[in-house]
């Protein structure tokens, strides 16, 4: 659970960063730089150890992660320039339902009731903060934030599928080589010049996503993939802060209300699971 949280900070931060640089940007050309880079900052690593090291075992699941993971990364960056940080956040809250729910149909883990609790509460802090936002007409931006919470839920599971035959190190690599080849095409076609201080900010992005998907990797291989998820409620915290900060995104009420929902359901059931495994 603290890997998960760890993770959710960094991509908090990594999200408030490429969402200034979508502003400027196609959002294509930004998801195609992001996990360039992303690549790029590994490989001294890679050198170092050596490319054998990092030859992953199930070629098939890398492939097909990288294509989830596109296609989750398309509809999530043409939503983040236009919507705030904590709506952004909020509705990627969704994602938990459909992962907890894969976990128990696919990865066959237990379903307790205490998990399945702390995510509908979470969920329901979500609601309030994002429900003003979806009445009505809602917004197609919205909507296609909304609609990659089950792609990415797909991809999840798939990499908690692929810590059974590669280590974390080796999942994060080939995630960034395959997503980035998956988006070059989509990139070419928008195209634009960039500044030195933008092609600095994407490096800073690329080591961030890999730091974050690192910490995330490593939560699916030491856990349940299910027990993790509503420490992820955490990372609306972190993203009214920063978008206070950076875009002066003043937090609504709402948003506040759910947040305080959100982070009750997570410390009680991170006292349930702690309780739990010092018993086993």
């Amino acid at each position: 659970m603290i890997w998960t949280a760890l993770a959710g900070f960094i991509f908090s931060v990594l999200n408030a960063t490429m969402r200034w640089l979508a502003l400027e940007l196609h959002p294509f050309q930004a998801q195609f730089l992001r996990y360039l880079f992303g690549a790029l900052v590994m490989f001294p690593l890679i050198l170092r150890t050596g490319f054998v090291a990092y030859r992953p075992n199930h070629w098939m699941g890398q492939i097909w992660r990288g294509a989830l993971h596109t296609l989750g990364l398309s509809l999530w960056f043409l939503a983040l320039p236009r919507i705030t940080l904590a709506d952004m956040t909020a509705i990627g809250f969704t994602g938990p339902i459909f992962i907890m729910i894969g976990a128990i149909w696919f990865l066959k883990e237990p379903a307790r009731w205490d998990r399945w609790l702390a995510a509908v509460l979470g969920l329901a802090g979500v609601m309030v903060v994002v429900g003003p936002q979806l009445s009505g007409s809602g917004g197609l931006y919205h909507l296609l934030m909304l609609a990659s919470s089950p792609v990415f839920a797909a991809s999840f599971l798939l990499t908690k599928v692929l810590t059974r035959y590669d280590r974390p190190e080796v999942i994060v690599v080939w995630q960034s080589i395959t997503v980035t080849l998956f988006s070059l095409p989509m990139a070419l076609i928008v195209w634009k010049d960039l500044s030195l201080l933008q092609w600095f900010w994407f490096l800073v992005c690329g080591a961030l996503g890999s730091a974050g998907h690192y910490c995330l990797t490593r939560s699916f291989g030491v856990s349940d993939i299910s027990s993790t998820q509503s420490v992820k409620f955490l990372d609306l915290v972190w993203a009214s802060l920063l978008g206070w900060l950076i875009f002066a995104d003043v937090p609504a009420s709402a948003t506040l209300l759910g947040a305080l929902v959100i982070l009750g359901s997570t410390i009680w059931l991170a006292r349930r699971e702690s309780r739990r495994a010092s018993k086993v």
